[in-house]
């Protein structure tokens, strides 16, 4: 068996039109249009080259779970979010790169991580 990725990451959210103003306005992913009626509401978002689907369902009590967007420039990053009301965590060091954390409307922890290049400085 050979993996090339992964494909996409499923949120449990509470109420899908406040997810979709969460992850599409304030972070700014976008709303594909190929989602099939699956019975139940929801939404699928490309994050860049993966996806991201948000499901009406009950939300988990947060014990650490969660899934990584990543960014560009952290620090910037933040402070657009902040900018926003957003409450996020400062930054800190994780091996090489850096994260933050913050919460989607339904509780859901999401980190923001930004990779180090080569020479070992974030990016």
């Amino acid at each position: 068996m050979k993996l090339v990725g992964v494909h996409h990451v499923s949120v449990n959210v509470d109420d899908v039109d406040s997810a979709l103003a969460f992850y599409v306005g304030t972070l700014g992913l976008v709303v594909r249009s190929d989602r099939p009626d699956l019975g139940f509401a929801g939404a699928w978002l490309n994050a860049g080259d993966q996806q991201v689907h948000l499901m009406d369902a009950s939300v988990p009590t947060d014990q650490g779970q969660h899934f990584a967007l990543r960014v560009d420039d952290l620090d910037a990053t933040i402070g657009e979010l902040r900018g926003e009301g957003v409450k996020v965590s400062d930054a800190i060091r994780i091996g090489t790169g850096r994260q933050a954390f913050l919460h989607d409307p339904a509780g859901n922890l999401v980190e923001l991580h930004q990779v180090a290049t080569a020479s070992g400085a974030s990016r």
